[in-house]
């Protein structure tokens, strides 16, 4: 993982960029977020052991067969900027590209950082074979990504993406430009009472015409349930822009670290026949509680993240993926309409549909007309053309 000679600086106007090498370097990576965003109420502080994993400081399967690097912007001894160059080698064996991405950028509002950060980023890149770069994904879609580009007003829910609004200007200087949009919606329950009633006209025909039915995650059979989830996700999006599909590994990680934060009643299966062809998966918003911890999860952070999960009342739709050959029969609608009498039962307030390409015109529609708001833009970029 070289940036040319390792230890090499880059001086623009006293400014210093260092390939992040040893674990004080790392150790200051991580903490620069609590610094920038010090005076931003909306801003929720990552889970500092999630952070260290997605970046590679610890081991995670992500990176099995990927490739990272990142680098730390300071100035005067102070640290104001950072960013981290990623090789997604699954994304280049599927797509046949040379791609390179960006992620865990933050920085001051300092063009000089940011220009030096975008700079030393596709310098690395370049270094290892690629030819263009996407981002932000932190590492890659499968997890946090995208730029906050509207609606800063609010605190993002749990795992979405939160930024000042400057960050749009910092990465459009450095050479990039949109190619993707997502959208967040969001609804009040008491505002499902407006839902267009041919919804629920179409989810009846759905159920009786293909004997569709749902039922919630098997607790007895936990583990190998959250897998199926995550194996129904993969092969779901097989067609979605972007997508590259969990590693085997990936899943097994991603399972094991969902264990203790999935509400079962609130993960439903549609089911034909005994088979599991659809999934709607949503997770509580654990936010407040990891910004009361700092993010730190030990010695007490773990307690107070998953104590009492029934006094939250804000949730994150997360994903409703129905596998290929039953995509075209509304087993969506089916899914959602399920879910909702469980949402009244748990007594829940808020509910967030996070998040939805600009280009799956399906989905879009759906949530528009079934009353929910779009409250928060995420944009992708890329320095390369759009095809």
């Amino acid at each position: 993982m070289g940036f040319h000679s390792t230890r090499r600086l880059l001086f623009v106007e006293e400014l210093q960029i260092r390939p992040v090498m040893s674990r004080v370097e790392q150790k200051r990576f991580i903490r620069l977020p609590w610094r920038i965003y010090k005076d931003d109420p909306c801003w929720m502080p990552p889970l500092v052991m999630a952070q260290e994993e997605l970046l590679g400081f610890r081991r995670h399967p992500f990176y099995e067969a990927s490739r990272t690097q990142s680098f730390l912007a300071s100035r005067g001894g102070k640290d104001v900027g950072r960013i981290t160059a990623i090789v997604n080698a699954g994304h280049n064996e599927r797509y046949h590209e040379k791609r390179g991405f960006f992620g865990f950028f933050e920085c001051d509002e300092d063009h000089v950082a940011s220009s030096g950060l975008f700079h030393a980023a596709k310098e690395w890149l370049h270094a290892q074979g690629m030819t263009s770069m996407r981002g932000p994904v932190n590492p890659s879609l499968n997890y946090e990504c995208g730029l906050l580009i509207d609606g800063f007003d609010t605190p993002p829910f749990f795992m979405m993406t939160h930024n000042p609004p400057y960050y749009s200007h910092l990465v459009e200087e450095a050479g990039l430009h949109k190619v993707e949009d997502m959208f967040a919606f969001w609804g009040r329950l008491s505002m499902l009472q407006s839902i267009d009633k041919k919804l629920a006209v179409m989810v009846e025909g759905v159920k009786e015409r293909f004997g569709v039915t749902v039922r919630a995650l098997d607790r007895s059979r936990f583990a190998q349930e959250v897998r199926m989830f995550l194996d129904i996700y993969n092969s779901s999006l097989v067609r979605t822009w972007g997508f590259v599909p969990l590693s085997q590994g990936e899943v097994n990680h991603m399972a094991a670290s969902l264990k203790h934060l999935i509400v079962p009643e609130l993960a439903l299966v549609a089911e034909v026949d005994g088979k599991p062809i659809g999934t709607v998966f949503c997770l509580l918003d654990y936010n407040p509680r990891i910004k009361a911890s700092h993010g730190r999860l030990f010695p007490f952070g773990f307690m107070r993240l998953l104590w009492n999960k029934r006094g939250i009342k804000r949730m994150r739709a997360i994903s409703t993926n129905v596998i290929p050959e039953y995509q075209a029969w509304g087993v969506g609608l089916v899914l959602h309409a399920a879910l909702v009498p469980r949402l009244y039962k748990w007594g829940m307030d808020e509910v967030e549909f996070s998040w939805v390409l600009e280009s799956n015109n399906l989905s879009r529609k759906t949530l528009q007309r079934g009353g929910a708001l779009v409250t928060k833009k995420y944009r992708l970029y890329q320095d390369d053309p759009v095809s």
